[in-house]
């Protein structure tokens, strides 16, 4: 998809944010390379799970149904593996969200992980996204199972990553940056696949 000019939404919690990185993430960088608007709703410490009114559903109903992005990207949050809360709960956010935005927004959706950190509950949730997607249809950027992503030298890792969820500036930039660049040029324009 060819984004110069066009909108993005991106909805997450601290990686979306840029919480290590001075407020600084993927999502501003990528949006400067590519020359798109960056829309950030995207808070540290939140939960895909509809617990409060600080998680990623009750955010997303708040945007403004007449901002109409081109394109919407969603963290896999890793708070909801962090807190242990059940599978069921999550599916249930993830379904709504991507009803709700091919409802109200009509377009592309992109889920995307973290890259990998010892989490079963995570690995637990990457699957979810899988078989989600036998239902409704969206794209998937899986950092966490990305080859490139694991090959990473351990000198280099320690360069990009503040610890093992949140990247440092430098680790969105050199490391995180490309890889979305090239999911949003794989995905096609209007309505989803």
């Amino acid at each position: 998809m060819e984004l110069s000019g066009k909108t993005v939404l991106f909805l997450g919690s601290s990686v979306t944010y840029g919480s290590a990185s001075g407020g600084i993430s993927f999502a501003d960088l990528a949006a400067q390379e590519a020359g798109f608007l960056c829309v950030k709703e995207a808070v540290s410490g939140t939960t895909l799970a509809d617990l409060d009114s600080s998680s990623y559903v009750s955010r997303l109903k708040r945007v403004d149904p007449g901002l109409q992005p081109d394109l919407f990207v969603c963290q896999l949050s890793t708070n909801d593996a962090a807190r242990n809360i059940p599978l069921e709960d999550v599916e249930k956010s993830i379904r709504f969200i991507l009803n709700y935005v091919n409802k109200t927004f009509g377009c592309p959706i992109l889920f995307y992980t973290g890259t990998y950190f010892d989490s079963e509950p995570y690995h637990d949730m990457i699957d979810l996204l899988q078989r989600i997607r036998q239902d409704i249809p969206f794209f998937i950027l899986d950092l966490y199972h990305d080859e490139d992503m694991l090959s990473v030298s351990e000198a280099d890792y320690r360069v990009y990553m503040s610890d093992p969820v949140h990247p440092t500036l430098t680790g969105y930039r050199d490391w995180w940056t490309p890889k979305f660049l090239e999911a949003f040029r794989k995905i096609p324009g209007g309505k989803q696949p």
